[in-house]
């Protein structure tokens, strides 16, 4: 008896050390992971912190009161920001820059020139001076303007968007290309693209919030800043099937066939178990998306066969609209080395959901404090109920201005929405997320702007002027 309980208990031990070592690997992978992860994270982007690490004190200190406090950008610090910028891309491989702008044609746009100059004894040196930087001129002629100018007058200029970081890309040949994010304008200050609008609004709504907050006692706050998080929606669909279909290549949506012998009746998709060959897929887009400090952070299967979502952190507005570009490309990238198509467009398959770009949207102070935030008692925030009006106005105003500049799938879209969390979530299946934020921004900050003048002077009461025959009457 004795013997049988030692070589039991030989055999538990011998269990428990196996345990215990396979207990020790997994955590081991854990870190390996986490430290893979925290080394990769924004490692391809001209972040705050390399900024600190490379720039000198004085010209950090400038350059982040242009981006936070939104002072004017000290033109003599350019020269010192192009070298460290240039330096720093260059040790990521890169050869060359580009002006990364956002023009009207539903994507982003770069003109790629070389850090080669030549000097007088005909060898050349690598340089990029300030004035790069701050000031590209592309050429202009082809792009859409909304029938501004002629065409043989059609000059553009592209500006330098300090507020937004800049970032080395990677192509799938291996190039490596500096994108410095710049708005995109006309010689006599038109906006040509969707980024100018954008900071324009989101300047206007800071002003014009700040003058509300005051009426509430905060003088406190010195900017307001929106933030938003999109939810991107996404069908990946196989390479040689997709192949077949004309009109998914041509136009990226189907537009004839018969229905499915199944799709989404039973909701079985929704939050599903994800498939190996997607489930890659999302791993290598993860890994992509965090080196250029996006904050990739949910992935789910959606309603729709074939569907799925990943959503970000929010972050401020102007980012996130950049980011959002640059999902979307990667997005269709990784696509490709899975033998997959990613299809992006907002209804591609007629009788299931299409894919939507919910836009978790919200305004704060630079005190933290949230706008939208009800409180515990939202019966009685005024401040909460003040802002909540001027959101609804938008909600209300938006949609006459739209039809104007949306594409066609506004038509096949299934819902308008209006979600409400803690912040703020707009929904329009039919917009891009840059329009919605451009839309946004104005409508709301001319409710507030009239809300407020409201307020503040609200109007005289004129007696009624009576004429003399109804005085005789």
């Amino acid at each position: 008896m004795y013997q049988i309980n030692r070589r039991n208990e030989q055999r538990c031990s011998k269990s428990l050390g196996h345990l215990s070592f396979f207990v020790l690997s997994e955590e081991r992978k854990y870190k390996i992971m986490m430290n893979k992860i925290s080394a990769v994270f924004g490692s391809h982007v001209f972040s705050d912190q390399v900024m600190r690490e490379r720039l000198p004190k004085a010209v950090y200190k400038s350059l982040k009161n242009t981006i936070d406090k939104g002072e004017p950008l000290d033109t003599s610090i350019a020269d010192s920001v192009a070298a460290a910028m240039k330096e720093w891309a260059m040790e990521l491989g890169a050869t060359h820059y580009t002006h990364w702008f956002q023009p009207l044609t539903e994507t982003t746009a770069e003109k790629h020139d070389s850090f080669v100059s030549t000097v007088g004894d005909g060898g050349v040196i690598l340089q990029f001076t300030g004035k790069e930087l701050i000031k590209s001129e592309p050429d202009a002629s082809s792009f859409p303007s909304g029938g501004l100018r002629e065409t043989c007058a059609a000059r553009g200029y592209t500006a330098w968007d300090c507020t937004s970081p800049a970032f080395v890309k990677t192509t799938d040949a291996g190039t490596c290309i500096l994108c410095i994010p710049a708005a995109f304008t006309s010689y006599t200050g038109e906006s040509l693209d969707y980024k100018t609008p954008l900071l324009r609004s989101m300047d206007a709504i800071s002003k014009e919030a700040l003058k509300a907050l005051a009426l509430f006692g905060n003088t406190s706050a010195k900017k307001v800043t929106s933030s938003v998080g999109p939810e991107q929606e996404y069908f990946l669909i196989d390479k040689k099937k997709f192949a077949k279909r004309t009109d998914l290549k041509l136009c990226g949506r189907t537009l004839f066939g018969a229905m499915p012998p199944k799709g989404q009746e039973l909701d079985d998709q929704y939050f599903a178990a994800i498939k190996d060959k997607v489930a890659s897929y999302m791993t290598e887009l993860n890994e992509e998306l965090w080196k250029y400090g996006i904050l990739a952070k949910t992935q789910h299967n959606e309603v729709a066969p074939a569907q799925h979502e990943l959503a970000p952190i929010f972050s401020t507005t102007n980012i996130a609209t950049d980011q959002n570009h640059l999902v979307m490309a990667t997005m269709k990238k990784i696509a490709a080395k899975h033998d997959l198509e990613c299809v992006l467009h907002e209804k591609p398959f007629a009788g299931v959901n299409g894919s939507g770009k919910h836009n978790n949207w919200s305004i704060s102070t630079d005190e933290g404090e949230n706008l939208i935030d009800p409180g515990k008692h939202p019966e009685t925030n005024l401040q909460f109920q003040f802002f909540l009006a001027a959101v609804l106005a938008v909600d209300i105003e938006i949609d006459p201005a739209a039809p104007a500049a949306v594409q066609d799938g506004r038509d096949a879209r299934k819902s308008h929405g209006l979600f409400f969390h803690k912040g703020f979530s707009l929904s329009d299946h039919a917009l891009h997320s840059e329009r919605r934020f451009v839309y946004t921004a104005h409508c709301f900050s001319s409710s507030l702007l009239f809300v407020f003048s409201m307020i503040a002077h609200p109007p005289a009461k004129h007696k009624q002027k009576r004429s003399r025959s109804a005085l005789l009457r």
